[in-house]
């Protein structure tokens, strides 16, 4: 049974300066375009530990839309639930600096009318035999209200990330029904009004079991970039997953990988510790690369017992 992943498709143009960064300069460098968007980068990355993911989300009915699909169909990705219709992907443009950060950016959302009536039309059949369901709670209100009717009418865990938290905080009551939410630290500080920069990792797990049970957040994951993450759920239980030591090459599509990871773990039976080291482990081997997504992996490289077709 597959996991089942909800969220859109972008294309990602992404900018690399040869030497340090000027913001008000012209910078010579190098400019790359790949397959992006935080729920396509996700069902890649749950694919390449071989799990046969199944996506739900929308291309455009163009050459491009095409590629991305044929390219997710050659990671053993279901794609059968991906509608092709005018302007359903997005786009972001990104700019990085020397040390592989990223400066700049700008997005464009896709519609996403189409998701909506595949989710009417074809909801039973797409999350009837789901091992569990991630979701990008910042998409259309109906649309994340639809599959939390479906996890709920056949007992499905879902799993939370997000693309832009300004648009999710508006939605923190849907919180309340997600078995997990991963975010960064900037967007947990937007989601709860609070600044937890100076925070270290212990003070920042007492601090969130407090918010989480507060807002009736059943459990979070916080990502702190090169200090790891943190993660609590509402019965007090907290902790800090240390990052793996690695060069930086483009930190682009990290927080899903590790999501991804997280995601993988919690529906196969791991902790969140040991979910948190999967993510951990993903999430080092993207920032190495240019690419959204990680390399292959086996699923008992990660320690998971689970059987690949």
């Amino acid at each position: 049974m597959p996991i089942v992943v909800v969220g859109n498709v972008f294309v990602d143009i992404k900018g690399f300066p040869d030497n340090k960064f000027i913001p008000a300069g012209r910078n010579a460098g190098s400019v790359e375009i790949v397959h992006g968007g935080v729920g396509r980068n996700l069902v890649e990355d749950i694919a390449n530990v071989e799990l046969r993911p199944r996506f739900v989300s929308m291309v455009d009915n163009t050459a491009e839309g095409a590629e991305v699909l044929h390219k997710l169909q050659n990671h053993k990705v279901d794609t059968r639930y991906v509608a092709q219709v005018p302007d359903g992907m997005g786009m972001w443009l990104a700019v990085f600096d020397n040390t592989g950060d990223i400066v700049s950016s700008i997005s464009k959302r896709p519609r996403m009318d189409a998701m909506l009536e595949l989710l009417e039309q074809q909801g039973d059949e797409i999350f009837r035999d789901a091992d569990s369901i991630v979701i990008e709670i910042d998409m259309e209100k109906e649309i994340i209200k639809k599959v939390l009717s479906f996890a709920e009418k056949y007992h499905k865990k879902v799993f939370a990330v997000v693309a832009n938290m300004s648009i999710a905080s508006l939605r923190r009551d849907f919180l309340q029904s997600i078995d997990c939410f991963v975010c960064n630290l900037q967007e947990a500080g937007i989601l709860f009004a609070a600044d937890f920069e100076e925070l270290e990792p212990e003070a920042l797990g007492q601090e969130l079991v407090e918010r989480i049970r507060s807002a009736k957040i059943p459990s979070m994951v916080v990502t702190l970039g090169s200090r790891g993450a943190v993660y609590a759920d509402m019965e007090g239980n907290y902790g800090h997953c240390p990052p793996n030591s690695v060069r930086v090459r483009d930190t682009t599509g990290a927080g899903d990988a590790f999501c991804a990871g997280v995601a993988i773990g919690l529906t196969y039976g791991k902790s969140m510790s040991e979910a948190c080291e999967i993510g951990s482990r993903l999430a080092s081997s993207v920032i190495t690369i240019s690419e959204n997504t990680c390399p292959r992996f086996l699923p008992q490289e990660l320690g998971l017992d689970v059987d690949v077709e």
